[in-house]
């Protein structure tokens, strides 16, 4: 009723306006019946309420419809009355439909093939730095360890761009099953022995029970945990030369936490650690540092349906805590 009401404010104006007037010319030229003046007044605004009213009738849905937003695309196919400027809109929602729905499976397309090329491309690239990687070690040290400590950040790169790749679709790679999270923290440790090495940074390993396990994806569950260990390494080398992960379980839920005693992070940054390519004031000091790894850990961790908890102190190190529900079938083995 309101978007009727301004659309046609200014008929109604102009018909108050053209009746006052007709009025006036009649009185000016003497013919001075009140009575009849009111009467054709009278008769003015019940043509003009009628048409006012047929007009509103005919055009209800119209106006309502014009009125709500989109709930979905799907809404675009309303129907409305058959009148002339019904039918117009009908047509042109249905044309932008259309030419929307193209565009967004060209877009789906490309971005397909594109996340395609990625993948291929990240794997064509594992294997020549495996290559450099074997043949570092024919090198003298300490040129073989630095080749190899190269090779392995070209690979968290790479992963990191594989795993950012798939972020999109990641709903269809996901594969549960019961994970020993003890058994997935030795995998992490065990790949990553030679960065531990290599800064100088060890992890400790403390387990309220070795046999607490969880549904998730294993795959993806080691890509958060490493990235955590990477994180916790990187801001603890020349500080600490101990890192620790706690798996327990509290009030039902299990837990897995990595803290570590280094830089920590300063308090305006906490909030916002977790935005994609957010480095804060750390990562002006550690220029290695992309934005990216935490983004992508937050990410992964709604999509698997489990929590993260950070707390962390300037100059006193930080803790990241993974919290499985008990809705996700914690079990002992």
């Amino acid at each position: 009723m309101r978007l009727f009401l301004k659309e046609h404010a200014l008929l109604i104006v102009i018909q108050i306006i053209q009746l006052s007037g007709v009025i006036c010319i009649l009185w000016l030229d003497g013919y001075r019946d009140l009575k009849l003046s009111i009467y054709a007044i009278f008769l003015g605004l019940v043509v003009l309420t009628g048409y006012l009213v047929y007009h509103y009738i005919s055009h209800r849905y119209f106006y309502t419809r014009l009125s709500k937003p989109l709930m979905s695309l799907d809404d675009t196919y309303q129907k409305t009355e058959t009148v002339p400027l019904s039918e117009a809109l009908n047509q042109l929602l249905k044309a932008q439909y259309k030419y929307y729905h193209k565009q967004i499976k060209t877009l789906e397309k490309q971005q397909e093939e594109h996340l395609t090329f990625i993948d291929q491309w990240v794997h064509q690239m594992k294997t020549p730095l495996s290559v450099i990687d074997l043949t570092a070690r024919n090198v003298e040290e300490p040129e073989s360890s630095d080749i190899r400590a190269e090779t392995d950040r070209m690979k968290n790169g790479l992963n990191t761009v594989l795993y950012m790749a798939r972020l999109r679709t990641m709903e269809q790679d996901f594969h549960f099953k019961s994970v020993s999270l003890s058994t997935l923290v030795k995998e992490v440790n065990h790949e990553n022995k030679r960065f531990y090495i290599r800064h100088n940074v060890y992890p400790e390993v403390k387990e309220e029970s070795p046999h607490i396990t969880v549904e998730t994806d294993e795959k993806w569950l080691m890509f958060i945990i490493a990235q955590l260990l990477n994180n916790a390494v990187k801001y603890s080398t020349g500080l600490t030369s101990k890192i620790m992960i706690d798996v327990y379980e509290k009030n039902g839920e299990a837990i897995l936490e990595v803290s570590d005693f280094g830089v920590g992070i300063p308090t305006q940054d906490i909030k916002r650690v977790f935005n994609a390519f957010y480095t804060g004031e750390n990562g002006r000091t550690f220029r290695e540092s992309t934005g990216m790894g935490l983004y992508l850990v937050k990410e992964v961790i709604d999509q698997l349906g489990h929590r993260i908890e950070l707390e962390s102190r300037e100059g006193e190190g930080s803790t990241f805590r993974i919290i499985f529900s008990s809705s996700q079938n914690l079990t002992r083995v």
